[in-house]
């Protein structure tokens, strides 16, 4: 985001008493514009078509379209809207589907509400939103699922593009992995445009479950 533009949210969620008091917090901020509010799944679906929001606060079990569907579609369309996940779900499987459909973030609703806001910050300026506790058991969870085919996608890697991934595993940012490497800023992105390609990766939390598989100690 350019400094000084308003961040343009969508809200989709099926209780109107939640959706409706969340759309007022929201707008109360200089940052925010809540652009639209959706009551299920497929009038988000409509919603994120017709307003293009910069980011879609999404609701997991809501009626005839669940969330799940719906980062499944938004996925498939190529569309740019950042999803965060707000839910109340405690299953770690629900937490590792709604990564690998796409979700940028994913916030709890018993968490505070500056929890979700810096989410909605964090997933507009193009990098990730989890907690360290999802994020680590998400991280385990799917690094078991596939552990010797993701462990094979690393051995494709340069040295060099091995060191960013494992970075990348450690949380660190691209200006840091910079500094860290002393190349610059844009060489870091080159490299893990590659990396993206070599591994099958779709993002870079997906990036760190394989640089785990391959090095556990890279966290």
């Amino acid at each position: 985001m350019f400094q000084g533009e308003k961040i343009r949210i969508a809200i989709a969620d099926d209780h109107a008493v939640l959706r409706e008091s969340l759309s007022a917090l929201l707008a109360s901020y200089r940052d925010f514009e809540v652009v639209g509010v959706a009551g299920n799944g497929a009038e988000a679906l409509e919603l994120v078509e017709k307003v293009n929001p910069d980011v879609l606060v999404l609701d997991l079990f809501m009626p005839v379209t669940d969330g799940f569907e719906v980062l499944r579609q938004l996925d498939r369309s190529g569309a740019k809207v950042a999803s965060v996940v707000l839910t109340a779900s405690e299953s770690q499987t629900d937490y590792v589907q709604v990564v690998r459909l796409g979700a940028r973030g994913l916030v709890l609703k018993g968490e505070t509400p500056e929890k979700l806001f810096a989410a909605i910050r964090t997933v507009a300026d193009g990098e990730l939103a989890f907690s360290d506790d999802v994020a680590q058991g998400v991280l385990t969870a799917m690094s078991a699922e596939t552990q010797h085919e993701r462990a094979t996608s690393l051995h494709r890697l340069s040295q060099r593009e091995k060191q960013i991934a494992f970075l990348v595993a450690r949380g660190m940012k691209n200006k840091d992995i910079a500094l860290q490497l002393a190349i610059s800023e844009n060489t870091v992105k080159r490299h893990l445009q590659s990396i993206f390609n070599k591994t099958g990766a779709r993002d870079r939390l997906e990036l760190a479950v394989i640089a785990l598989t391959e090095s556990p100690t890279a966290a």
